[in-house]
């Protein structure tokens, strides 16, 4: 009779993995608010080369302000519906190609469409870095793991004088807007690899798995 060996390989995890999440998700919020921050940067050049009055470039900041508005309620629901994972990846696509794209703009009305196009693909951020703290953290966390993803606000708004004056000095408005916008596409490649849910992801360690389902179960159990 042959017996065989127990395996003695190991599983292989990531220590602490919901706080590389909620990096990925900090990473995102920066991106997302140095491609929101173009526009305004590039505004006294562009007002210049258009001819845009303060009304007009007005005009188009509503135009991202509205589809920002009416997006953080419909992309909500659509994490709710499809997922975090997917979700961000979409919109994140969205958001990025709308970048990437924007240097065909060649007027007002053109900007504006962009712009609202813009507006309405990075509106899911919040909705679905909030749903993703809640997915990974415990109750006690939460409050910091937002504070960390929400601080890449502040960031990618310091950060995006330096990076796109720095382009636009040296190429032009259109790069300037379009490379900031291919760092969503690289995002997402880190994204599709780092983030499942913590029932199935193969790389979190069970002492986290428990901890993250006890914690759920405590809050189901309050209810």
């Amino acid at each position: 009779m042959i017996f065989s060996a127990p395996s003695t390989s190991a599983r292989h995890t990531i220590s602490q993995l919901r706080w590389w999440i909620a990096a990925a998700l900090f990473a995102s919020t920066i991106i997302n608010y140095l491609d929101r921050q173009t526009l305004s940067l590039l505004a006294p050049f562009l007002k210049v080369q258009y001819h845009w009055s303060n009304t007009d470039y007005a005009n188009i900041v509503i135009a991202f302000r509205v589809a920002y508005s009416i997006g953080q309620t419909l992309f909500g629901r659509l994490m709710d519906r499809i997922g975090t994972r997917k979700g961000l990846t979409l919109t994140v696509a969205w958001y990025s190609l709308v970048s990437v794209l924007t240097p065909l703009a060649s007027g007002l009305y053109s900007f504006a469409a962009f712009r609202f196009l813009l507006g309405a693909g990075e509106s899911a951020n919040w909705p679905a870095a909030t749903k993703a703290v809640s997915e990974w953290f415990p109750k006690q966390e939460r409050g910091l793991a937002t504070a960390f993803f929400d601080s890449g606000s502040s960031v990618g708004g310091a950060i995006a004088p330096f990076v796109v004056l720095s382009i636009y000095f040296r190429w032009g408005w259109r790069p300037a807007v379009a490379i900031p916008g291919l760092l969503g596409f690289l995002w997402i490649i880190l994204w599709r690899k780092i983030y499942r849910p913590p029932e199935s992801h193969p790389l979190i360690s069970d002492s986290e798995r428990r901890l993250i389902a006890e914690d759920k179960r405590d809050i189901a159990s309050d209810i």
